[in-house]
């Protein structure tokens, strides 16, 4: 019995020793070619199912059967997938990998790699824009409209709207700071240029819902943008001319930068001179538009731990607006109708903005970071206009038809009008706030935030528009001269906003493969409204090791859009009858709960990379502020009188549809509904006004075979029309549509000279990096879009909505020098 033990025991420790001399480890790090960890590369070996995927700092670990030969595949999505052999392996190892990107240099343009996203937050490629074809001059926003979730219905705005929401839901950060933009701005001719200057952008990051916690309070959408740190000296500079027939300076810019151990920076100035794109608007006008803005960034490193950082931006918009003379027809053709009308006077408008930023950052261990922020933004901002009118609205039939109209019957209103405003609005917001971030463990990070900020607005507003239609001054009466409307304002607001974060990724992996936990609260209060915002977020991302190029994500939460100045105007009528403007101070922040499912697929076509973005989304609304939209002016309520829902599917399709490029093709589709309940008033249901019922949106590239130097860029948008409101009368009076939102650019760009060219060995050209020549098509179609609507009133109080029409196809000529 105790020999048969004995064996028993032998035998079992015999068993354990095979089993343990069964497996070995094969362990080691990836890096990509700049000797960065690399995260989420997949390690196989080859024809078994054994496999692991690599941590934050790029380490792997895998438990081997020994064999004569072991192959390792290494593959992640972007990069070029590497094979090595291990012609024996009999103990453990270490086997370290180096992967190259998959990019392809394309002279001055490189395809970037298609990066994970676990997260809502989308990597944008800033670099792009030095050949996008863009009618505002080169902007941020004129790419991120190209992207799923985001619309854009008037090429003279930089303005958008993303998934249904309005034009301020969307936050801006520069350098980890909100920036503001002016308030009075009512039309796209008047915007100028956006305060994120291309020039000087490095980094750029856009959600469309479902952001994390460390974002502020708003309801759609955050852009983030972080500027340049350059290491040696480099610059550019670039002019555009426009026109049809006369050509002028429509765009201007340059930029510097330099760094050595301890400064950076980067300094640009941006020059627009848009008479020429407007000029090309129906009708004859005189348009002297002059947008200036001047920015610098600059860092500091006073020791090895310490960063100081500032930010600063000055800009001026100057608007001048003479109108001589309109004809346009407009109406089915069965009710064509021509509208005429001569102008007199002036319009003039001013928007000055200055902004200040400083950061203080201190590294307190390799892990842990804690800052210190601090800016100031003031706004002059004056409206002053005097324009006069006599037109003539006719029945206008098929060529050749107007005589076979009776004289009596063709005129429908003979009419004159005066417009005038004096408006003047001051605003001044300070901000300070501390922040940290802290590495807990290698799959743990953990950041916070507590800030405190002051808004103090100065708001005067005088406007009265008559009109008069075939003697009669309207609203007719019989008895007194009236106005057709007017709105005072004398308001000043001053008030406290306080706000804290806090907010914790988690990345675990188990059988089924890697997850990414992102969850925060934030809270906020505004000693105006008295008002406390409670607001959890929470995203989830999973990788499958079943399908190493599939990503899924869900994210959640509850977002606010806490009022600024312009959400409290209320209008009211005053004992004499004219229209004042109150401030609601019972008015409460606008509710949304986001709730976002969404899929990344990444796929190969021969050796080129694609990716397939689909997000499934639904916005649950309440405590709506409802507001009607005339341009790129927006008019609130001033109540929460509304409830409703906002949901869609955005598609996106990325990748090298022509090898050596990028290019994507999005769709959306959006429904929406509010309904309206004010006191005294019928119940309305109606769409919210910037939800298109569907969207698409191109950008392409492309290049001469066996010539890349001459590039091809197209950018096409086809948004569904939006829906219009009668003035002054909100949805309580009959809706309309615009039409469809349909424009092509095209842009031909050729790299006259750099890299390794012979020319620029030569004497002056040893100075510059590259020389680049650019021809632009904006609008190829021609296609006159509507923007908005010239409501016309006759003695009936019949109204007719006379279109304003934005600009059609013209060139542009574009040189471009680096260095």
């Amino acid at each position: 019995m105790r020999n048969r033990t004995l064996a028993s025991l032998l035998f079992l420790w015999m068993a354990m020793g095979l089993n343990a001399q069964g497996k070995v480890k094969v362990s080691g790090n990836v890096r990509d070619a700049d000797g960065n960890p690399l995260e989420l590369v997949a390690v196989q070996v080859k024809h078994t199912l054994i496999g692991a995927m690599t941590d934050e700092k790029g380490f792997y670990s895998l438990s081997v059967s020994p064999g004569d030969s072991v192959v390792l595949l290494f593959s992640c999505l972007g990069y070029n997938k590497a094979e090595r052999v291990i012609p024996r392996l009999t103990q453990d190892m270490r086997v370290n990998v180096q992967m190259n990107y998959t990019s392809l240099e394309l002279n001055e343009v490189s395809v970037t790699a298609i990066r994970r996203q676990t997260t809502t937050m989308e990597t944008l490629d800033a670099g792009r824009l030095k050949i996008l074809p863009d009618p505002s001059g080169g902007s941020i926003e004129s790419l991120v409209v190209t992207y799923a979730g985001v619309s854009s219905n008037n090429e003279l705005s930089t303005q958008y709207s993303v998934r249904g929401g309005s034009f301020d839901e969307n936050l801006v950060y520069v350098n980890g700071m909100e920036v503001f933009r002016p308030l009075l701005i009512r039309s796209g001719q008047q915007e100028g240029l956006s305060f994120v200057n291309p020039n000087l952008t490095e980094n750029v990051q856009f959600s469309a819902g479902g952001f994390d916690a460390r974002y502020g309070d708003k309801m759609s959408s955050v852009l983030d943008i972080s500027y340049k740190k350059p290491t040696k000296l480099e610059g550019s500079a670039s002019v555009g001319v426009l026109g049809s027939s006369n050509l002028n300076i429509s765009t201007a810019s340059a930029y510097v930068g330099s760094g050595s151990k301890k400064f950076t920076q980067v300094t640009g100035i941006r020059y627009k001179m848009s008479s020429s794109l407007l000029n090309n608007l129906v009708g004859r006008a005189e348009y002297v538009p002059r947008f200036v803005d001047l920015q610098t960034f600059m860092t500091y490193k006073p020791a090895p731990k310490w960063e100081l950082n500032f930010l600063g931006n000055l800009s001026s918009n100057h608007y001048k607006y003479v109108p001589i003379e309109l004809e346009t027809t407009f109406g089915t053709v069965k009710n064509k109708q021509k509208f005429h009308v001569f102008f007199d006077g002036r319009e003039r408008d001013k928007f000055e903005t200055i902004y200040g930023a400083l950061t203080l950052k201190h590294q307190l261990s390799t892990k842990s970071e804690l800052g210190l922020q601090a800016f100031a933004f003031k706004s002059n901002e004056e409206e002053s206009y005097d324009l006069t009118g006599n037109y003539r609205l006719d029945k206008a039939g098929e060529e050749g038809d107007d005589e076979k109209i009776a004289e009596g019957e063709k005129s429908i209103a003979l009419a004159s009008y005066h417009e005038h405003a004096r408006n003047r609005l001051q605003a001044t917001v300070g901000h300070i706030g501390l922040y940290g971030m802290t590495q807990l463990t290698a799959h743990q990070k953990l950041k916070w935030g507590v800030n405190a900020q002051i808004e103090r607005i100065i708001d005067k507003i005088s406007e009265w528009e008559s009109r008069d239609s075939s003697g009669y001054s309207l609203p007719q009466t019989g008895k007194e001269v009236n106005v057709i409307a007017n709105l005072f304002s004398d308001n000043k607001l001053s008030s406290k906003r306080l706000a804290a974060y806090v907010q914790d990724m988690f990345k675990f992996r188990t059988e089924q493969g890697l997850f990414t936990l992102v969850g925060g609260i934030r809270g906020s209060y505004w000693t105006y409204s008295k008002e406390f915002l409670f607001s959890p977020r929470a995203s989830l991302g999973f990788i499958p090791n079943a399908n190493q190029d599939l990503t899924l994500r869900f994210a959640t939460g509850l977002y606010y859009q806490s009022p600024f100045y312009k959400e409290l105007r209320t209008e009211v009528k005053d004992k004499d009858g004219n229209t004042v403007i109150r401030l609601n101070d019972q008015l409460k922040s606008q509710r949304s709960i986001h709730f976002i499912l969404g899929s990344d697929y990444g796929f190969k076509v021969g050796s080129r990379n694609f990716k397939l973005t689909t997000e499934l989304y639904y916005k649950s609304l309440s405590n709506i502020n409802p507001y009607t939209l005339d341009n790129v002016k927006i008019r609130y309520y001033g109540e929460n009188c509304a409830k409703g829902y906002i949901a869609g599917l955005d598609m996106k399709l990325f990748g090298e549809f022509v090898p050596g490029t990028d290019s994507w093709i999005s769709l959306s589709l959006m429904k929406s509904r509010q309904t309206i309940e004010r006191s005294g008033r019928e119940t309305v249901s109606v769409s919210m006004p910037n939800s298109p019922a569907y969207n698409i949106s191109l950008y392409f590239q492309d290049y001469f075979p066996g010539y890349r130097r001459a590039m091809l860029n197209l950018r096409g948008v086809l948004t569904g029309g939006l829906p219009v409101t009668v003035p002054r009368r909100g949805y309580d009076g009959s809706n309309y549509k615009t039409p469809p939102y349909r424009r092509i650019d095209l842009g031909f760009t050729y790299q006259l000279a750099g890299g390794e060219d012979a020319l620029m060995e030569r004497g002056f050209f040893r100075n510059f990096k590259s020389i680049w020549l650019g021809l632009d098509v904006f609008n190829v179609f021609d296609i006159y879009n509507t923007s908005s609507y010239y409501w016309i009133t006759d003695v009936y109080s019949h109204q007719y909505a006379v279109p304003n029409y934005l600009t059609g196809r013209q060139l542009n000529f574009r040189l471009t020098v680096d260095f």
